[in-house]
């Protein structure tokens, strides 16, 4: 009963910090601000995923987490680059 309720109050947590990241990716002035949202949003995303893999006792949900995750940490690294060299 408790476990449950954690869960459901810490899932709603990573959503309502979601939303606050969507309003950052939407309004930010900078490339740099939307591409750290960006990133925020994906790890917020990791997160909830590995919340619900034990919420519900599913690996697959971890597994998924963890592949979600290398392929955000490569995005954001290419992005990454691009800001630096900028738009050729």
């Amino acid at each position: 009963m408790i476990g449950e309720l954690s869960f459901g109050v810490a899932a709603a947590v990573m959503v309502g910090l979601m939303v606050v990241s969507v309003l950052r990716l939407a309004i930010g002035p900078t490339a740099a601000d939307r591409a750290v949202a960006l990133d925020t949003i994906n790890t917020l995303v990791v997160t909830t995923m590995v919340l619900l893999g034990v919420a519900f006792g599913q690996v697959v949900y971890i597994d998924v987490a963890i592949v979600y995750a290398l392929l955000s940490f490569i995005s954001t690294l290419y992005i990454a680059r691009y800001l630096e060299r900028g738009a050729r």
